[in-house]
């Protein structure tokens, strides 16, 4: 460390310095792209069953989605039943448990058409589905 702190910065030019991956690829890990924080808060705290879109809410093409705060008693025939009725055919659903086999109420719906997500969304975020 022969060299002072303005030589080292002189000696590496600006477009070689590495960035951090920040809060947007992080929360897409995350599984919380698109989602903004109070939203998130709000869906732990509420009762309602919400619907989201993938993180490309504003594309019309959208072909899956995502249904959670969802009971511990819907099964995955139950919520095929429902988004077939009312939107559209079903490529898969997936109902997401925990490492003791009890449902988190998240579902993963899947539709064979592009564009029913978009209408399951606009349907269905944040409504109550079984309007109870």
């Amino acid at each position: 460390m022969d060299k002072s702190l303005d030589e080292i910065i002189k000696d590496h030019p600006r477009g070689n310095r590495r960035r951090s991956a920040g809060r947007g690829a992080r929360a897409q890990v995350l599984g919380n792209a698109g989602v903004a924080p109070r939203s998130r808060a709000a869906v732990k705290a509420g009762t309602k069953t919400v619907v989201n879109a993938p993180a490309t809410q504003q594309s019309q093409v959208a072909d899956k989605i995502i249904v959670s705060n969802l009971p511990q008693d819907v099964n995955e025939q139950q919520v095929k039943e429902l988004f077939h009725q009312t939107v559209g055919p079903l490529r898969e659903v997936t109902l997401h448990y925990d490492s003791q086999g009890r449902s988190k109420g998240v579902a993963s719906v899947h539709f064979q058409r592009k564009g029913d997500g978009h209408k399951a969304y606009s349907q269905y975020n944040n409504r109550l589905i079984d309007g109870s």
